[in-house]
């Protein structure tokens, strides 16, 4: 059995000369993976019951927020390493940020992840598994984010794709609960999965791959584009309001189809593209395990190709072809970026706007040999996740000084920035909830009861403000905790043991398998066990598959030594 000491201490003083300092630690015995209640709201150590920070004494001192999701953005750029992506705007972000270099979903598709997030609580929670309920009707009550920041004075808007439109958002983004005003979706959004592709026989095509000249399609623009407009808009419309605010937006890039201006296409010559470095079906993934990309395959392109089904694999120059759209993508996405980031400065809110950014969860680009998000990899879950907070995370700019000013993708001298400030810790996106709210100077809910159903207002992540504490000294060093105690936990749902046509995303009444996942510094641990969707139980004692994976030795997740460990080695904390 897992034992460990949970120590807290946060610095909660970041607006406006309200300082106020709270530390508890206490000590929790956290069960074994192979027991329900851990799912149900792994709750990793008791902390305070009610963690609270300064509330501003007026709406002027509260600091504005910016949130900022990307949907199917790995940590595939600049500030992560990545040396081929070219992403100077986001770069720029993380230089003046609190980078986390180990952030994860908790479930990698779209609607699931976005609702866990939003409400800060986890899939068992919400019970959303699919794209299938409302979480308000099906589970619970849950307050979110915005909703939280709306009934604490702020004006709360949406702009792009933040929650999943359906039924999981109730066909309103979850209006009017969490938003002050409604919505907004970009006109040109209903043309992304239409035939505006021209191919190479000059016809119109639905297919994957799709850069576009912008001219040329209807209306003459894209989503991103406008979503980055009307974001602009709301902010000017901001400036002068006596109220704070909090300004969601969600960018549908890189998620596919491809559909991007085709100039970025030149940043990514295909003779500069290279394979996934592990481009094969690990031998020792079990079949359950696997996810078979069926999205990609409903394209034209893709399906002109007659892959084979379920595992593929697709032909050499078609994998350059989609890594190259995928980076473009990801370039095209940063210039959106940096156009919102540098009106925020212009408008002379830059001083007073936190700004987050992260995506929904990753996506493998062939790793594996899959091509899509759908499972428990890191390559899928793990996400890029940053905070800047003024005058904390980055200085307060002298006069005529600018913190983030656009910089052209395209510019050949524009040099790669490093992160401002690096966490090494593993941290999940169930965090985002309690670390804003505090951030931005309200009281950090409280942490959740098990079960916690019938509580509107509550949190299953940690906070992470201890990590803005910057002091390097030993003991504040010790305070932050040993990153080997850190824990991220993620899952995902199969119909069956084998791939099958629904296997990438299953409704909840298909669903016969959960695969529940612990990532640590050292290991990733999943195992695959019966699951009741009527009940929304998993039984533990019905383990279907098993996946190990460490860190040090497999860094990419390539060689499962789950069934090699059963005899005895495995360690104690980690058996079922």
């Amino acid at each position: 059995m897992l034992r460990r000491r949970w120590r807290l201490r946060l610095d909660a003083g970041f607006v406006a000369g309200h300082h106020r300092t709270l530390s508890c630690r206490t000590e929790a015995k956290m069960p074994p993976p192979g027991r329900s209640q851990l799912w149900l709201g792994l709750v990793l150590g008791s902390v305070c019951a009610s963690l609270g920070s300064a509330v501003p004494s007026n709406a002027q001192d509260a600091l504005n927020v910016l949130l900022i999701i990307v949907d199917d953005l790995r940590p595939s750029l600049g500030c992560y390493g990545d040396k081929l992506i070219r992403s100077p705007n986001i770069d720029q972000l993380a230089s003046r940020s609190l980078l986390f270099q180990n952030a994860f979903a908790q479930q990698a598709v779209c609607a699931p992840s976005r609702v866990s997030f939003l409400t800060g609580r986890r899939p068992d929670t919400t019970r959303l598994y699919d794209f299938n309920s409302y979480w308000r009707v099906h589970a619970g009550n849950f307050s979110t984010i915005p909703q939280y920041f709306k009934e604490n004075g702020y004006v709360t808007m949406s702009v792009g794709k933040v929650f999943h439109p359906g039924i999981s958002s109730n066909h309103s983004d979850d209006s009017p609960y969490s938003w002050s005003v409604p919505p907004y979706h970009p006109s040109s959004e209903q043309y992304e999965n239409t035939k505006t592709c021209k191919g190479p026989d000059g016809e119109l095509h639905a297919n994957l791959l799709c850069p576009v000249d912008v001219a040329e399609v209807p209306e003459g623009t894209l989503p991103d584009k406008q979503s980055t407009e009307e974001a602009i808009r709301l902010l000017e419309k901001m400036k002068s309001s006596a109220s704070p605010f909090f300004l969601a937006v969600g960018y549908h890039k890189p998620h596919i189809p491809f559909r991007y201006p085709k100039e970025f296409q030149k940043l990514y010559p295909l003779e500069n593209i290279t394979l996934a470095p592990d481009p094969q079906v690990p031998a020792g993934l079990p079949p359950v395990a696997y996810n078979p990309w069926m999205d990609i395959r409903q394209r034209e392109d893709v399906q002109a190709l007659n892959l084979s089904v379920p595992y593929g694999p697709i032909p050499v120059d078609f994998q350059r072809k989609i890594r190259q759209s995928y980076f473009a993508s990801v370039s095209y996405l940063d210039t959106q970026v940096g156009q919102l980031l540098s009106a925020l400065e212009t408008l002379q809110l830059a001083n007073s706007t936190i700004v987050a950014f992260t995506s929904d969860h990753g996506w493998a680009l062939g790793e594996h040999g899959e091509w899509a998000k759908y499972s428990n990899f890191d390559v899928t879950t793990r996400v890029p996740l940053m905070f800047y907070v003024p005058g904390r995370t980055a200085p307060l700019p002298e006069a005529g000084d600018k913190l983030f000013p656009y910089i052209n993708p395209f510019d050949s001298v524009s040099a790669l920035m490093e992160p401002g400030r690096e966490a090494v810790d593993l941290v999940e996106l169930v965090s985002l909830f309690p670390t804003l709210a505090g951030l931005a100077g309200l009281h950090v809910p409280p942490r959740c009861p098990i079960p916690s159903f019938h509580v509107q207002l509550c949190r299953e992540g940690q906070s992470l403000l201890k990590h803005f504490r910057f002091q390097d000294s030993e003991e504040d060093l010790a305070l932050h905790g040993n990153p080997r105690e850190s824990i991220a936990y993620s899952q995902y749902p199969r119909p069956a043991d084998a791939p099958q046509w629904n296997s990438d995303k299953p409704s909840l009444k298909d669903i016969k398998v959960m695969g529940y996942s612990i990532r640590t510094i050292d290991y990733r641990y999943t195992v695959w066990v019966g699951f009741n969707p009527h009940e929304f139980l998993a039984n533990f004692s019905d383990v279907h598959a098993g996946e190990l994976y460490f860190v040090h030795s497999d860094p990419l997740q390539d060689h499962n030594v789950y069934n090699d460990t059963q005899g005895g080695d495995l360690p104690h904390s980690l058996t079922p």
